[in-house]
């Protein structure tokens, strides 16, 4: 039973989540370049609206993380699940880097491209194909990578 609320919890969230994602404009390419494009010189005018946007996301995310470092376990949840990483390593400033360029060209980071899906737009689509290939290849490449 468990399972089923966590799931129905997470499919609830997940849903309020994509509804401000559509609200802010996120899954609107041009919304995101033209703000990426501080200068400008690219997209036309800087788009300085998604300031808000991630301020309002970051002071969520702040209080429901220190409300729940108070908790001893999640609502629907055993245990959570923390990141353990404390090292800025080249793997997470060429992850970074990457998931900035693909952010920058393609106008999609990948919770506005799943979105972006539920309307068919074709580049999303693309995208998260893209995407999901270039997980599918990270996780093969990092496995033969470590059986050497």
């Amino acid at each position: 039973m468990k399972h089923i609320t966590a799931s129905i919890a997470a499919l609830v969230l997940g849903f309020i989540f994509g509804l401000g994602l559509l609200v802010s404009g996120m899954v609107d390419p041009a919304n995101v370049k033209g703000f990426l494009d501080v200068t400008g010189h690219t997209y036309g005018a800087w788009r300085p609206q998604l300031l808000a946007v991630l301020g309002a996301g970051m002071m969520v995310t702040t209080v429901i993380y220190l409300l729940a470092k108070r908790r001893k376990h999640p609502l629907v949840e055993a245990g959570f699940h923390w990141p353990h990483a404390t090292v800025i390593d080249r793997r997470l400033i060429l992850g970074s880097a990457l998931f900035g360029a693909g952010w920058a060209v393609a106008g999609y980071c990948p919770g506005p491209a799943l979105v972006a899906v539920g309307s068919f737009s074709t580049n999303a689509v693309i995208f998260v194909v893209a995407m999901a290939a270039g997980g599918y290849l990270q996780h093969v490449l990092q496995h033969k990578l470590a059986a050497r």
